[in-house]
């Protein structure tokens, strides 16, 4: 077992990890992290190993993110984890489903929900997409004039990046108007959860009781599609059976999918759109060359995905004494793949740290992951990134960077975004 002399969790190195992940690639592809107990894959070729071979790395890693928050409450005061204690007694059960699942239990669940995302049905709803960018898109110009901004100045992430995923996610869900606000803020505590970074006791009663007051709104939901069906993903889960099974889901396995989706299906998106504006605020060039060039904008798309993957790495559970790139592991070991690392190695992306709006095979990247546990909503993901950027590009000229301080992602461990983004541009 080799530990690096770097560790992934220092604060520093979680804001700007690239530097360490080209040391590792070239020096121990296969590490073992102390601060997390888990062995780090950082190669591209061994992540994408590890990823095809699901036998060996079972994706029941649940544990480990159970592990990591009674990390947080073991250090929080009495008076906190009492509160905390008191929530989870109010809080269903939430079994494993399709994220911390394997085959063939893992498509049982996924097989449900997979017809709110095929091909036909993305395109059907390309004109609710393109509604919602463009009400965000009119959004950002009024902000240009928002007396709580320095004139001409305009806050990016909570105007744009966040809203557009959000509404369209919760659409998909069925989450009624009047829940909206709660949900959006319900969905962004949650993704907070992911980040595995240290909260204040107030910050982490704040969560739980979020936490249990979106099971709550989820529940009713649930209750309601069950006499009242509408065309959504509540609809579907409330009133599907297993594969195999003569039941309904319960409002365990409901809340567990559900959760999933509000988490992927804004998460991955916003970050996406903040650091691709980021991207274009940094090279402006790149605006005049992508602006009306559906092509390159899909490729865009794809290089901001690899340059900066929103989801940076996921565990695996190991399930037999193996070896992975000569690495020695054994069976019940806990190994992280860092799709963020393997998106950068340059044995597989020429130039791996520079954008290229020309680069072949650019959908290679893994930041929706691969194999069986591909992004079940990549397709939607995409189809809000390739609308948007476009929207933007006709919607403005110049956009460039309000503060002279380059904004920094927050310090996660497994999600990276943008908090904030203040930026400038010129309406067409």
């Amino acid at each position: 077992m080799s530990e690096a002399t770097v560790s992934l969790f220092d604060t520093e190195t979680l804001k700007n990890p690239y530097p360490a992940y080209k040391s590792l690639r070239d020096s121990q592809p296969v590490y073992f992290e102390a601060a997390m107990n888990i062995h780090v894959v950082t190669r591209y070729d061994l992540v994408r190993e590890a990823i095809k071979d699901t036998a060996t790395f079972s994706s029941r890693y649940d544990k480990f993110l159970g592990a990591s928050q009674e990390m947080m409450f073991a250090q929080a005061s009495e008076e906190v984890q009492q509160q905390l204690i008191e929530l989870n007694e109010q809080m269903i059960e939430v079994p494993p489903t399709m994220l911390t699942l394997d085959e063939p239990d893992h498509t049982k669940y996924r097989s449900l929900v997979n017809q709110l995302f095929v091909a036909a049905r993305i395109k059907a709803a390309q004109p609710a997409v393109q509604a919602v960018i463009d009400n965000c898109i009119s959004n950002l110009a009024q902000g240009l004039d928002d007396s709580a901004q320095p004139e001409g100045v305009v806050e990016f992430v909570g105007t744009f990046a966040d809203p557009v995923p959000l509404r369209i996610i919760g659409d998909r869900l069925g989450i009624p108007e009047e829940d909206r606000a709660f949900f959006d803020h319900a969905a962004t505590q949650a993704a907070s959860a992911l980040r595995l970074t240290p909260l204040s006791g107030e910050a982490l009663v704040e969560r739980a009781r979020t936490a249990l007051q979106l099971q709550q709104l989820l529940v009713r939901l649930v209750e309601e599609r069950r006499s009242e069906p509408q065309d959504d993903m509540i609809t579907i889960l409330a009133n599907s059976k297993l594969e195999g099974d003569d039941r309904e889901l319960t409002h365990g396995e409901c809340i567990s999918v559900l959760n999933q989706f509000l988490v992927a299906g804004h998460e991955t998106t916003s970050s996406t759109f903040g650091w691709g504006m980021l991207l274009l605020c940094q090279h402006p060039q790149l605006q005049e060359q992508l602006r009306g060039n559906e092509k390159l904008i899909k490729t865009f798309c794809e290089e901001v995905l690899r340059l900066e993957s929103p989801v940076q790495g996921l565990p695996r559970l190991v399930t037999r004494d193996t070896d992975l790139g000569g690495y020695p592991l054994r069976a019940g070991d806990m190994v992280m793949l860092r799709y963020g690392a393997a998106n950068r190695d340059e044995r597989q992306f020429a130039e791996p740290d520079s954008i290229d709006v020309n680069r072949a095979k650019a959908g290679s990247q893994l930041a929706f992951g691969a194999g069986v546990h591909f992004c079940i909503g990549a397709p939607l993901a995409r189809q809000e990134l390739n609308l948007g950027f476009a929207a933007l590009l006709a919607a403005g000229r110049d956009y460039r960077l309000a503060a002279e301080q380059l904004p920094q992602s927050e310090a996660s461990f497994i999600l990276r975004n943008l908090p904030r983004l203040d930026i400038s541009f010129t309406p067409a």
